[in-house]
C-alpha cells in the first residue's frame, strides 16, 4: 500500500502543490454542490407547495360553505379548476377529478398521455387521508407508473360549514429540474477542477522559478568557490530566507575549498625541500660509481627526507583535522634545543651563510610536538637564509610562561609597503625575485603557532635585517 501511495504522490514539489490544490478545491465544491443542490431541491419543492396551494385557494372561490351543508358552485371553465382537484365535506367526498382526468395534470411543458386513474387508486387515497386530517397539510406519494407527486390541502372556512380541498401535481418536472442542476453543477465542478490544476500548475511553475535558477546559480557559484552572493539582490522575503541559507552554505562550501587549497599549497610548499634532497642525492650517487660507503650514506639521506616528508605530511594533516573537526587532544612536548639543531642540519646553506642556534644550558621545553615545532620555524628559517647575507641567528628562551624563539637574520628586512600583507597567503614581497617560493610559509608558521596557543609576529623595529618572533606555550 506505501509503496503505491508513492507511486501516486509526484515527484516535484510543483506536482505536490498543484494535487494539494486540486484536493482541497474538490472538497470545497463537494460541499458546496451539495449544499446548493439541497437548497435548490427545497427551493423546487417550496414552489410547488405554492403552486398547489394557489390552486386550491382558487378552487377554494367555488365552494359554499355558508350553508348547513357544503356546495360547489358551478363557474365558466371550472374544467381547469376541478382539474387534479379533490373537495371534501368533512371527511366525505363531494367531487374529484372528472372522468377521463382523474390522474394529476402535467404542465404543459411535460409530455401528454396521463392515465386515467381507476377510482380508489393511490392519489384518490392520500387525498382522502389528507381531508381526514382537517389541516393544511401536504404529502408526497407514488402514483401510477411510480411517478412521484405531491398533494397539499386547504381548509375552506366562514360560514356554518367547513370544506377541504385537495389538489394534485405531478413532480416529474421539479424533478428534472433538478437532476438537471445536479448534472450542470458536476459539470462545472469538473471544468472548475480542470481549470484550478492547471492555474495552479502554471503559478506554482512561475512562483518556484526563482528558486530553480536560485538553484543551479549556486551550484554553478560552489562549484568554483566564488565570491558572489545571493544577499546583494532584492527578493520576497521567503526567497531572501534562502538566499540567505545559500549564501551560508556557498560560505561554508568557499571556506572548505580555500582550506583545501592551503592544504595542498602547504604541502607542496614543505616537501618541496626533503624532495629537492633525495632528486640532489641521487643526481650526485649516479654521477660517477660510489663505494659501499657513499652508498650507504646516500640511503640514509634519502631514508632521512623520506621521513622528514611523511612527518611533514602527517603534521599538517593533524593540523588541518584540528582545524576542521576541533577534537579533544593532548598536546605534545618537545625539547626546542635539540629540535632546533636537527633542523639547521637538515638546511643547505648558500654562499657562506652561518647559521647560530643559541639556547640556555637549561633544558626547554615547548607544549607541541617536535614535527609542530619543526614546522613553524622551518619557513622562518628558510625565509631567513634566502635572504640573509651573513648570519642567521636562533635564540630560544623562557618568556613568562612562554618559550620565545627568536630567528633573525642580516639581510635587507621586510619592506615596510608589505608590512601588511606579510603573513597572507600567497602574497611575496617581489615576486621577481628568482626563488620559487609560494608565499605560504609565513602564514602556514602562524597558523601551526597560533592553533597551539601560540604566535608568529614580526618586529617591524628591529634592524638590520628581520626578526621574526614565535611564542609558544611550555610543556
Amino acid at each position: 500500500m506505501n509503496r503505491v501511495r508513492r507511486g501516486l504522490t509526484p515527484r516535484t514539489l510543483r506536482g505536490r502543490l498543484s494535487l494539494t490544490a486540486l484536493t482541497a478545491a474538490a472538497l470545497l465544491m463537494t460541499v458546496l454542490t451539495v449544499v446548493f443542490n439541497a437548497v435548490m431541491e427545497r427551493h423546487l419543492g417550496q414552489q410547488a407547495d405554492d403552486e398547489l396551494l394557489s390552486r386550491a385557494a382558487a378552487v377554494a372561490t367555488t365552494v359554499d360553505t355558508r350553508g348547513p351543508r357544503v356546495r360547489v358552485l358551478e363557474t365558466g371553465h371550472d374544467e381547469l379548476l376541478d382539474t387534479n382537484v379533490w373537495i371534501y365535506a368533512g371527511g366525505r367526498l363531494l367531487e374529484g377529478p372528472p372522468a377521463g382526468n382523474s390522474a394529476p395534470q402535467r404542465p404543459p411543458s411535460a409530455a401528454p398521455g396521463s392515465s386515467v386513474p381507476a377510482p380508489g387508486n393511490p392519489l384518490t387515497a392520500a387525498a382522502d387521508r389528507l381531508a381526514v386530517q382537517g389541516l393544511r397539510t401536504c404529502s408526497t406519494v407514488r402514483g401510477d407508473r411510480h411517478r412521484l407527486v405531491r398533494l397539499c390541502s386547504d381548509i375552506v372556512t366562514g360560514g356554518r360549514t367547513t370544506a377541504t380541498v385537495v389538489t394534485a401535481l405531478d413532480l416529474a418536472p421539479y424533478r428534472s429540474s433538478a437532476d438537471s442542476m445536479l448534472l450542470g453543477s458536476l459539470v462545472l465542478d469538473a471544468l472548475m477542477l480542470a481549470c484550478t490544476y492547471a492555474l495552479t500548475h502554471l503559478m506554482v511553475g512561475r512562483a518556484l522559478r526563482p528558486v530553480r535558477d536560485m538553484t543551479e546559480q549556486a551550484t554553478r557559484w560552489s562549484a568554483v568557490g566564488s565570491a558572489q552572493r545571493f544577499g546583494t539582490v532584492r527578493r520576497p522575503a521567503e526567497l531572501a530566507r534562502l538566499g540567505a541559507s545559500f549564501d551560508a552554505l556557498l560560505d561554508r562550501i568557499r571556506a572548505v575549498l580555500r582550506h583545501e587549497q592551503q592544504l595542498t599549497g602547504e604541502l607542496s610548499h614543505e616537501l618541496r625541500t626533503p624532495l629537492a634532497r633525495i632528486v640532489a642525492e641521487l643526481d650526485w650517487w649516479r654521477a660517477r660509481p660510489r663505494s659501499t660507503a657513499e652508498t650507504r650514506a646516500t640511503h640514509e639521506v634519502i631514508a632521512e627526507a623520506a621521513h622528514s616528508m611523511r612527518a611533514i605530511c602527517d603534521t599538517l594533516l593533524d593540523a588541518a583535522r584540528d582545524t576542521t573537526q576541533s577534537p579533544a587532544r593532548a598536546p605534545g612536548t618537545a625539547e626546542v634545543g635539540p629540535s632546533l639543531r636537527r633542523l639547521t642540519e637538515l638546511q643547505v646553506t648558500a654562499g657562506g651563510v652561518e647559521i647560530r642556534v643559541e639556547t640556555q644550558d637549561a633544558p626547554l621545553t615547548a607544549g607541541v610536538t617536535a614535527n609542530i615545532l619543526e614546522r613553524i620555524v622551518s619557513p622562518l628559517l628558510a625565509n631567513a637564509l634566502r635572504h640573509a647575507e651573513m648570519t642567521v641567528a636562533i635564540r630560544a628562551r623562557p618568556a613568562s610562561g612562554a618559550v620565545r624563539i627568536d630567528v633573525e637574520d642580516d639581510g635587507p628586512g621586510v619592506p615596510k609597503t608589505f608590512a601588511a600583507d606579510l603573513f597572507q597567503p600567497g602574497r611575496r614581497a617581489d615576486p621577481d625575485d628568482g626563488h620559487d617560493g609560494a608565499g605560504l610559509g609565513l602564514s602556514l608558521a602562524r597558523r601551526l603557532a597560533r592553533a597551539a596557543g601560540g604566535d608568529v609576529v614580526h618586529d617591524a623595529d628591529h634592524t638590520p635585517g628581520a626578526r621574526f618572533t614565535v611564542t609558544l606555550p611550555t610543556g
